[in-house]
């Protein structure tokens, strides 16, 4: 599967995907289930109301969110996809201690991303640039990269206006 992203569109787009307040966001709705409008400040109290208005409005804006009449906050398909893709992210980073052996959840995945974000304007589906490969622990490493890669490119492939509109948006 190749890619047409330029490097300004990827890291756009990863600084969006990995914004702080939009992975506790999307992973606390995908753990736990819809959130009350009311809860979201109490079930994310390490979130400022600015932060967590923020990510509300960017999850959205990108259809990752949506209200349901008399539950809440809820994932749409394409929330339920990006947490499987912050999933495999955090297992990555967990299983090759990536960045640290002991990092929050946020963290993991925001390195992970970081990780991948070159990859995502290469026409081939595999290899890391040299520098992103010289931070990894082992070659076993970079070879595990590959669903995490995959993973980020489908779900851009089906979301392209992630990285197109990122540029005109602020991140939370």
């Amino acid at each position: 599967m190749s890619t047409s992203f330029t490097p300004a569109e990827a890291r756009h787009a990863v600084e969006l995907l990995a914004s702080r307040s939009l992975v506790r966001l999307v992973t606390e709705i995908d753990d736990n289930g819809a959130i009350p409008p009311r809860r979201l400040a109490g079930t994310l109290p390490d979130l400022s109301s600015h932060q967590l208005r923020s990510a509300t409005e960017t999850a959205r804006a990108h259809g990752l969110v949506r209200t349901a009449p008399g539950a809440g906050l809820e994932l749409t398909e394409a929330g339920s996809k990006l947490a499987d893709l912050y999933d495999v992210a955090a297992r990555w980073a967990r299983r090759h201690a990536y960045p640290a052996p002991v990092c929050e959840f946020s963290s993991r995945v925001r390195h992970v991303l970081d990780l991948l974000a070159p990859s995502l304007t290469t026409e081939r589906t595999g290899g890391l640039s040299r520098q992103s490969a010289a931070r990894l622990p082992s070659d076993e490493a970079e070879a595990d990269l590959a669903r995490p890669r995959a993973l980020l490119i489908q779900w851009l492939a089906a979301h392209p206006r992630a990285a197109r509109a990122a540029e005109r948006e602020p991140v939370a």
